[in-house]
């Protein structure tokens, strides 16, 4: 597969649609309003430097989350279910996106708290438009290592080869996409072959899988 291949695969998926979309239009938004100072860089700048341990943080405690029972209900999101869905089939391209109700709330979110904590509309502006970014580019970055395109550089080699250790050698670890500071940071990036191989990283709803985080 070719890079234009997959890209022309991708802006057919409806969350790439909607996320490229809001994207574009916020990203208009703020150039014309115009009007940048320093809280605007502050904000984005601490946005997109916490990006490594925003996915590692959502990717173990939200995507690896465990059903559980409080009195006769079972809370078990739907993000949740579908990410074992994708780790039990890794080849099924349309498990890879973010459900749609989950976007929908994340636009919500990405609207609504910066306009409710920043203290400008245009910085908070700024703050949505540096999450959907990073949204928009771990929706693809997620979609091209699922995808037949192989890697053409290094930088793209090390997180695609990372990634698919995280589904076919040790789901508890290597836990970022778009970056792997988190994981080393937080000691979740071993050599491939310090950690066994593990039973569950193709089923993490076996009852085996405690989903442990094991540093190193």
């Amino acid at each position: 597969m070719t890079l234009r291949n997959a890209m022309a695969q991708f802006v057919t998926k409806p969350t790439a649609r909607v996320l490229g979309v809001v994207f574009a239009a916020v990203a208009v938004t703020r150039l014309a309003l115009g009007g940048w100072v320093l809280r605007d860089g502050i904000v984005i700048g601490a946005i997109l430097a916490f990006e490594p341990f925003t996915e590692w943080l959502i990717h173990v405690y939200v995507l690896h989350f465990k059903p559980r029972r409080v009195g006769r209900f079972t809370i078990d999101p739907l993000v949740a279910r579908k990410h074992r869905a994708h780790h039990r089939d890794p080849t099924d391209l349309d498990l890879v996106f973010i459900p749609m109700p989950v976007v929908l709330g994340a636009l919500v979110a990405g609207f609504g708290l910066p306009l409710l904590l920043a203290p400008t509309v245009r910085v908070a502006l700024s703050a949505s438009l540096a999450s959907f970014g990073m949204l928009f580019v771990y929706e693809w970055t997620h979609y091209l290592i699922h995808t037949r395109y192989r890697p053409k550089t290094s930088f793209y080699r090390k997180l695609w080869r990372a990634h698919r250790w995280h589904h076919y050698r040790n789901e508890n670890y290597w836990f970022g996409v778009t970056m792997h500071l988190g994981d080393r940071v937080l000691r979740t990036y071993p050599e491939k072959d310090a950690v066994d191989l593990s039973p569950t990283a193709r089923d993490l709803a076996d009852p085996s899988n405690v989903g442990a985080i094991r540093p190193l």
